[in-house]
């Protein structure tokens, strides 16, 4: 891949950073889904793995300093590239090909910009506890009891409507970011790519399931406050 393909000022090189920024940002999806299951563990395994995050120390704030470049970048490029698009294609010619591109496709920019006011929203209130204040707590370990944190957040229902509408989003815009990062990497046209498709919508009902499952347990009764039963 030479310098060109990766320049920022270059058209090839912006849409390769867009999918290189959706790879990274579609890795952190899955990674937090994967910590975020662990609630069905119960308190302490929760609370266990929020803690050997907080130990990262350094290392975490890294990651999250990474992840942040990473995001304004898709974002910035994301934007600039679809610009570009619209600029390059004549009117009749959408007219024409309207009907080909799939809503998720032409939608990738609105959802994209819904999803970062939903992630500023969700840090308001899990991070920095200026909305829906449900912390933070201290279990029996003295650690932070993000799993009351959790549960509480949860059970308030307009906030639970909310965030399975957010994972809806998501799932929408992933069900196009899969087939459109292959692309993006020239493998549309291999085997892998006939089924990119299948494969992007398979991963974004993975993915809404997974992050669905969680407020709807704590909404339905099945995953409670320590000591609720």
């Amino acid at each position: 891949m030479s310098h060109f393909q990766l320049s920022f000022r270059s058209s090839i090189g912006r849409k390769l950073w867009v999918g290189i920024s959706g790879l990274a940002l579609m890795g952190f999806v899955v990674a937090h889904l994967s910590g975020n299951l662990l609630i069905f563990g119960g308190q302490n395994a929760f609370n266990t793995y929020a803690k050997s995050l907080e130990n990262l120390g350094p290392l975490l704030w890294a990651l999250r300093i990474g992840l942040l470049v990473f995001f304004l970048i898709h974002v910035k490029f994301a934007i600039e590239v679809s610009l570009e698009n619209k600029r390059a294609r004549p009117v009749a010619y959408q007219k024409r090909n309207f009907q080909k591109a799939s809503l998720p496709s032409r939608t990738m920019l609105l959802t994209g910009l819904t999803l970062l006011v939903f992630i500023l929203f969700h840090l308001a209130h899990y991070t920095f506890h200026v909305v829906f204040n449900t912390g933070p707590h201290l279990d029996a370990l003295g650690r932070k009891d993000v799993y009351t944190m959790a549960v509480l957040g949860f059970q308030n229902t307009p906030l639970t409507v909310l965030y399975i509408a957010a994972m809806g989003v998501l799932a929408f815009h992933l069900s196009h970011a899969v087939p459109s990062v292959l692309q993006t990497f020239g493998l549309d046209r291999t085997q892998i790519g006939k089924c990119a498709d299948r494969a992007g919508l398979a991963f974004a009902l993975l993915i809404f399931a997974g992050y669905v499952s969680i407020p709807v347990s704590v909404w339905l009764g099945f995953v409670q406050l320590p000591g609720a039963n």
